[in-house]
């Protein structure tokens, strides 16, 4: 991890390629605090500011400068790292006016989460303004900033990735630049985070058959973990299946998932338990079987589901 001599001279922030000792967070939530904090230990000169006052106690402690407005934060540094809820907050933030005229000729790197769509909106309205922008997403949690397990995923122009990439390197972990389409990386955190969360909701409805057949979680979750290490291998055998259009059923055919998904959704209804996630999934691979494919595997349903695109 880098760490910066205050003893060097700064040059001017007014034109975007000054000091890259400083960097200002706005947002300090628990990825925003986690961020500054590894700025600090770092030797950045680090300001912060947050809507909500009272966070920064520590990080002032530590060193930090707190500024009273986001305008004063943006002006005291070269680049700028957004970490805030979503889009409607980081936009009600950086286009107030005195804020968008600081920020002219400096660098935003948004590292808040949202769609593809509203990273590509807001890259256009820096653009629009002087500001130089940089879109990403954090793959992994707070806990994770500083060390070696930490993700980040930035997309955006190629040289400006450079430029700050002595910077953002202080945060540690694994950094990929993406390519200089602004809204990749958030297609990739969304698709990502598609994965997870529809692997926590199965997990959950997993757990709550369980229990009703007597099985406590604890008793369960070394089989579920189990399961979780069949997947690696799986996904990167099905994303060739996808990408070469294959959809191999030679070893599990789709009309075979879908007796399985039948008994999980059976099972679940018999306790009065919820089976919409799994009746949907069931009900995509019946579409699948009725357009002819019932000896393809289950990934043919991705064709089913971009079918309205075409």
């Amino acid at each position: 991890m880098p760490t910066y001599d205050h003893d060097a001279t700064d040059t001017d922030t007014d034109t975007g390629s000054g000091s890259t000792d400083t960097v200002t967070v706005l947002g300090l939530g628990p990825m925003g605090r986690a961020l500054a904090g590894v700025f600090l230990n770092a030797g950045l000169r680090v300001t912060v500011w947050n809507r909500t006052p009272g966070r920064d106690g520590e990080l002032v402690a530590r060193g930090a400068t707190a500024a009273a407005s986001p305008a004063e934060a943006v002006a005291a540094s070269a680049l700028t790292v957004v970490c805030v809820v979503n889009y409607d907050a980081s936009d009600t933030i950086l286009r107030q006016d005195a804020v968008t005229a600081a920020l002219k000729g400096r660098t935003v790197v948004n590292l808040t989460a949202d769609t593809p769509a509203r990273a590509r909106n807001t890259a256009e309205w820096a653009a629009a303004h002087g500001i130089r922008y940089l879109d990403g997403a954090i793959m992994t949690p707070a806990t994770t900033i500083g060390t070696p397990e930490a993700v980040f995923l930035l997309s955006g122009p190629e040289e400006l990735y450079g430029e700050h990439r002595p910077v953002l390197d202080a945060v540690g972990g694994t950094h990929s630049h993406l390519g200089t389409d602004i809204g990749r990386a958030a297609a990739y955190d969304i698709a990502l985070l598609d994965i997870f969360w529809t692997a926590m909701s199965g997990y959950a409805h997993a757990l709550a058959v369980a229990r009703a057949e007597g099985i406590t979680a604890r008793e369960l979750a070394p089989f579920a973990q189990g399961i979780g290490a069949i997947l690696p291998p799986l996904f990167e055998e099905f994303a060739a299946d996808v990408d070469d259009g294959r959809y191999s059923g030679e070893l599990n055919p789709i009309t075979s998932a879908v007796s399985s998904m039948a008994h999980i959704a059976g099972a679940s209804e018999s306790h009065g338990i919820e089976a919409t996630v799994i009746r949907a999934a069931e009900g995509q691979a019946r579409r699948v079987i009725g357009l002819g494919h019932g000896t393809d595997g289950f990934m043919r349903v991705t064709e089913l589901l971009g079918r309205s695109r075409r």
